[in-house]
């Protein structure tokens, strides 16, 4: 039997109910990470076998060449892990220059010019080692299984990856790992990840440092220097990532927590921070005045953020600066209530995604986002591992006056963000909306249904989306109330509005805290816009 996957008919999901709980967007990945946790690991054993397991399942947002970031609380406190990688050392403005012409912004997009220092790999085995419970080759023998005895694509994943396919089937080591027919995959065909298997083995037998000084690192190497790239032993065996304090901002009696920067979750914060100086709750959920005073604050907050944010050392002012309640106030009396605007950057001196988390009964909750950035990043692929490496080197500037100009061992401007709810102190929600820029869009627009309007993480998280692209110019989804659009484009909002959700409007897992987690438990939604599931026991 040949099924058509297509649905024709409206399917809605519900919240899921447990004390021990994993969401993320392959029902696979969820199934290790619960698998994990009946064999007695906590949240961050889960959360290290759903991230290992979701290299493989949804190989086109992220793999083995990965970054990562998490916000975990342990029981008592929040603690943050930056594990996004810096630049080769080899890496200056001249370098890219000479290479690809004087005109160029950026490095590339795509190829091996585009790879940073992959920093998931370390991150997982940093977790691990501070909070899991069993040991590291345990959590990946999930992971393990499935690249070997392999999957059934699903979907959604098959949809990106048809798309990428064209695009990248000439990078270095792409078509051999995720062409195997010489096409993507069928809905429902198996595909196995042999040499992902073999990494997986060795990083689990070394608690990943055959990914930074061992032999995972001389093949990452060896194959960067034979397609002209810069990477080297050193810059792997050097890395490590980072444990940070998230930055954190009230609103109505929440407080959200963001990892700072070099990542875009100050951009939530800022948003957050400006519609607090508007009743919004008085406004109709879905209506025109709602959408728009979110849209106008999502505006000023990205203008901050892409004027401002890079590497921490490098900025030209302070998180504390830029979330100034003053001069965050005086941002909100640039909105105008009836006309959409082109806002510019302030002065604060004066004033392609994978996200999952889990949560257990002791009460640990973890808040992870692991990226290739762009469909399957880089696209360039070291065959013998399996090892698919990110491009978040083109999120640097070749410009000399920009505080993200590439430089050797810098940390490039991030877009991924897990993120986390506290109310006096305590912990109510981790939770994340990967793609892109539309994460602290997606941030702010789910926060506002569930704090403001009361609407569940399952509603707030069905809820048709809206993305600020630039300028005027929003794409909206085809579900959004006509009326709604129309208002919107007579306050002079230039509207797309687009069926293919998949591409614009990201996709969410949120984990709410009932009450005590061993009696009541914890509520749980995951986005329909991906494969996913919310599951637990």
């Amino acid at each position: 039997m040949t099924f058509d996957y297509g649905n024709p008919y409206l399917s809605t999901r519900v919240p899921v109910f447990a004390r021990n709980v994993v969401a993320t967007s392959h029902p696979l990945a969820s199934q290790a990470g619960l698998r994990i946790l009946q064999q007695g690991g906590n949240a961050v054993d889960a959360a290290v076998a759903t991230a290992a397991a979701m290299t493989l399942v949804e190989p086109v947002s992220n793999g083995l060449g990965s970054d990562a970031f998490c916000i975990l609380w342990d029981g008592r406190q929040l603690h943050g892990l930056n594990a996004s990688g810096p630049a080769p050392q080899a890496w200056t403005p001249d370098y890219f220059l000479r290479k690809y012409g004087a005109d160029a912004a950026t490095p590339p997009m795509r190829g091996i010019d585009s790879v940073t220092v992959p920093g998931a790999v370390r991150g997982w085995a940093a977790l691990s080692r501070r909070f899991g419970k069993l040991p590291f080759a345990d959590l990946l023998a999930p992971a393990i299984e499935i690249a070997e005895r392999g999957y059934l694509v699903p979907p959604i994943v098959r949809q990106k990856w048809l798309a990428a396919a064209p695009l990248l089937q000439s990078q270095p080591g792409f078509a051999q790992t995720f062409l195997p027919w010489g096409r993507a995959p069928e809905v429902g065909e198996l595909f196995r990840f042999a040499a992902a298997a073999r990494a997986l083995k060795a990083i689990a037998a070394t608690e990943g440092e055959a990914y930074y000084s061992g032999e995972i690192a001389e093949a990452i190497a060896r194959f960067s220097k034979e397609n002209g790239g810069a990477m080297t032993v050193q810059d792997l065996s050097a890395y490590q990532p980072e444990w940070v304090t998230p930055i954190a901002r009230d609103y109505r009696g929440y407080t959200l927590h963001e990892i700072p920067p070099n990542g875009q979750g100050i951009a939530a914060l800022i948003a957050l921070g400006i519609l607090e100086k508007f009743d919004i709750a008085a406004l109709p959920v879905d209506s025109v005045e709602s959408q728009h005073l979110q849209i106008e604050a999502m505006k000023l907050a990205f203008a901050d953020v892409y004027r401002y944010v890079s590497d921490p050392a490098s900025m030209e002012v302070t998180p504390a600066q830029m979330l100034d309640d003053a001069y965050l106030a005086s941002r909100a009396r640039l909105i105008d209530l009836n006309k959409a605007q082109d806002f510019k950057a302030g002065n604060p001196v004066k004033g392609g995604t994978i996200y999952l988390t889990a949560a257990d009964e002791s009460g640990m909750m973890v808040s992870f986002i692991q990226s290739n950035y762009l469909g399957f990043g880089s696209g360039c692929v070291e065959p013998s591992f399996g090892i698919s490496l990110q491009n978040r080197g083109h999120g640097f500037s070749l410009k000399a006056d920009s505080p993200n100009v590439v430089a050797p061992g810098k940390r490039p401007f991030h877009t991924i963000i897990p993120a986390f709810l506290t109310k006096d102190g305590q912990p109510v929600m981790s939770f994340g909306v990967m793609g892109g820029n539309m994460q602290p869009q997606g941030h702010m627009q789910t926060l506002v249904r569930m704090i403001d309007y009361g609407q569940n993480p399952q509603a707030a998280c069905d809820a048709p989306r809206w993305r600020f692209n630039s300028g005027l110019n929003l794409n909206v989804e085809g579900a959004m109330k006509p009326a709604t659009v129309q208002g919107l484009s007579a306050m002079g909002h230039q509207l797309d509005v687009i069926s293919d959700t998949y591409l614009d409007f990201g996709a969410g897992q949120f984990i709410w805290r009932a009450g005590e987690p061993s009696v009541e438990g914890y509520v749980v939604a995951s986005d329909p816009r991906r494969d996913g599931l919310a599951a637990g026991f």
